[in-house]
């Protein structure tokens, strides 16, 4: 994937993510990491990074394997972010990676939507680990997913 055109997307379409220092770090077909540094635009009143960067940061992990396998399936796919819950396990300091490695279900989900041509939920989750490898927060979306009629 092209960084710089990841970056412009997010100036583009998802600002407050660009501005917040969401930035990719790694995505293939199993796995996406975005790191986010805590910084003056991110952080809380006290000294941590505010749960919405963090959650953005997490959704785009989530999302941006979705929408790739949308593109490389060819068919016009609506997503839904319909829900999603978060889990706080230490204050978020520094750089922060959020990992989603659920490449294996999204592809069975996707099998599922093409075949069946009905629309299909799925639960992925995305952890957010810092430079001392704790897991500072976990956040679990679920997508709801549709074919678009033509």
């Amino acid at each position: 994937m092209n960084f710089l055109k990841y970056n412009l997307f997010l100036l583009k379409k998802l600002p407050s993510a660009y501005f917040c220092g969401a930035r990719i770090k790694h995505i293939d077909s199993n796995q996406c990491e975005i790191k986010i540094a805590l910084n003056w635009f991110n952080k809380n009143p006290y000294k941590s990074m505010f749960w919405a960067a963090q959650g953005m940061a997490a959704e785009l992990t989530t999302a941006l394997m979705i929408t790739d396998k949308i593109k490389k399936s060819g068919y016009d796919v609506s997503m839904l972010l319909i829900s999603n819950n978060a889990n706080y396990y230490k204050k978020a300091t520094g750089l922060i990676v959020f990992n989603c490695n659920e490449g294996a279900e999204i592809d069975e989900m996707m099998n599922k939507l093409i075949s069946s041509n009905t629309s299909q939920t799925i639960t992925l989750s995305s952890t957010g680990i810092n430079q001392n490898n704790i897991t500072v927060s976990k956040f679990i979306f679920e997508w709801s997913l549709k074919i678009r009629e033509k």
